[in-house]
């Protein structure tokens, strides 16, 4: 994932009130952090590849997965929001809600005021 879809794929998350970082996962390798409730870490699409997956961490240990969604290559970034929040990571291999998460106050943007400085002046 390139590093502005990832960031638009982060707003938009955290616009539904949904915990997404960016994840900075190697030189121009980007992807999406998700902070679950357990104390568990979804990451998202880090490995350079063009579908979608995650893989689910606990302190550094691989706990479950969501495996490649067919189909994902040609996701813009509203597809890869929705399926992101319609992610049910309640087993080992995550699946798919059948039902919407209910609606949630937004989170703030990552990095406040800042966030522009922090990023080094790289987009608009």
């Amino acid at each position: 994932m390139d590093e502005n879809k990832a960031r638009t794929v982060v707003e938009g998350l955290r616009a539904r009130g949904i915990g997404a970082q960016m994840e900075k996962a190697g030189v121009y390798q980007f992807g999406i952090r998700i902070e679950l409730p357990d104390g568990r870490q979804a990451i998202w699409d880090t490995d350079g590849t063009s579908s979608l997956e995650a893989q689910v961490m606990r302190n550094g240990m691989l706990v479950g997965f969501v495996p490649s969604i067919a189909g994902s290559e040609e996701y813009d970034e509203d597809a890869v929001i929705e399926a992101i929040a319609h992610t049910d990571y309640d087993r080992p291999i995550a699946t798919r809600r059948t039902t919407p998460l209910p609606p949630a106050a937004p989170l703030p943007p990552q990095g406040g005021v800042f966030k522009r400085f922090l990023d080094g002046f790289r987009y608009r």
